[in-house]
């Protein structure tokens, strides 16, 4: 039970094979990288970086690419954070407008990445794009980037390479900057994955001292059973395969039930968990409710932006991994039939 607070050295190894940084790196923790993203945000307020702990007092505010994790909204906001959203640009956020946003907001003290295969839109973000946020970063000490690369391994089909943040990082002298997250879940055993957090060495040092006063150690007899699992990250990546045989296959089957209408637009991922569907502006609540009341159950319209405010009410997140092909075929024509019955009902309205 006790000891080995940072992990199996073998999943710590992994994970930096995940992650794209140095094995000393890596936490290898329990089944959620989100409560390690909790376990960080916490610790700012306590540790702090660059200028100290951010205060309880002030305005704290995050950067938000939108539509995103909706997961990372609900954090901020326990937390008491302040949600700035930024568009996507299909290959990585808004730059410009988030370069503007930092240097005119003193608040602004990070951004939320998830940069392969993001959630929902599924794109990958581009060097440029990360060069950006690098060179936002330079502009403040205690600015953290958090890289959320939850689909770092999950490719079904033939997709761009993500560039390593943490090479691009060093060079700048701003690895500071950067604090990554990844985990098995979607990959290995249902509620039992490893959540991993990495991060420099200073920044470490400060986040021990809050981690090791909220943890006694991680479960290694979980570490254990991946490694035994997985042998290695050859391992991982030829188990990955047998996902994108199962995945796969669903994503084909939604791209050709949305092409058989004209009334949205919809990304086409190479990997992740989620196509994004914008329809036209206002329709978004329409077609859940409808979805939902005639029983396809859908992710709140709204839910893929902060405070679950979708401005144009135009954005829909599908999630087609949970249903067999079979339940997928009736959910996607029943989906197409709510979003051409709304899109009809607003033109003669």
């Amino acid at each position: 039970n006790y000891g080995e607070l940072l992990g199996l050295e073998e999943m710590r190894l992994l994970g930096s094979e995940i992650l794209g940084c140095k094995k000393e790196m890596v936490i290898a923790g329990g089944n959620s990288s989100l409560t390690l993203m909790a376990q960080y945000i916490s610790n700012l307020f306590f540790q702090g970086s660059g200028k100290g702990p951010w205060s309880m007092h002030e305005r704290n505010s995050v950067l938000c690419p939108v539509p995103g994790y909706d997961r990372h909204f609900t954090l901020c906001d326990e937390f008491s954070i302040n949600m700035i959203p930024i568009p996507l640009t299909g290959r990585g956020p808004d730059i410009e407008k988030a370069k503007a946003i930092v240097k005119n907001d003193s608040s602004v003290k990070g951004i939320w990445c998830v940069p392969k295969h993001s959630n929902p839109t599924g794109e990958t973000y581009d060097t440029e794009s990360i060069d950006g946020l690098l060179e936002i970063a330079g502009l403040k000490e205690e600015f953290k980037i958090f890289w959320d690369n939850a689909y770092a391994v999950h490719d079904f089909a033939e997709s761009e390479p993500l560039p390593n943040i943490f090479s691009l990082a060093e060079e700048k002298n701003l690895v500071n900057s950067v604090i990554a997250f990844a985990s098995t879940s979607k990959i290995t055993f249902a509620g039992s994955g490893i959540g991993f957090i990495a991060m420099s060495q200073a920044n470490l040092k400060s986040f021990i001292k809050h981690y090791s006063s909220i943890a006694i150690g991680p479960d290694k007899v979980n570490q254990l059973r991946h490694i035994k699992f997985f042998k290695d990250f050859q391992g991982l990546k030829r188990h990955m395969t047998k996902h994108a045989d199962i995945v796969g296959p669903k994503f084909e089957l939604v791209q050709e039930w949305l092409s058989k209408q004209n009334y949205g637009f919809w990304t086409k991922p190479t990997g992740g968990y989620f196509v994004t569907f914008k329809t036209k502006p206002g329709l978004a609540k329409e077609i859940v409710n409808l979805a939902n009341y005639a029983g396809l159950k859908l992710t709140p319209a709204g839910a893929t932006f902060p405070y679950g405010v979708d401005p144009n009410d135009e954005i829909i997140r599908l999630a087609p991994t949970a249903c067999n092909i079979s339940e997928l075929n009736q959910a996607m024509e029943l989906f197409n039939a709510c979003v051409v019955l709304a899109s009809l009902k607003k033109e003669v309205s």
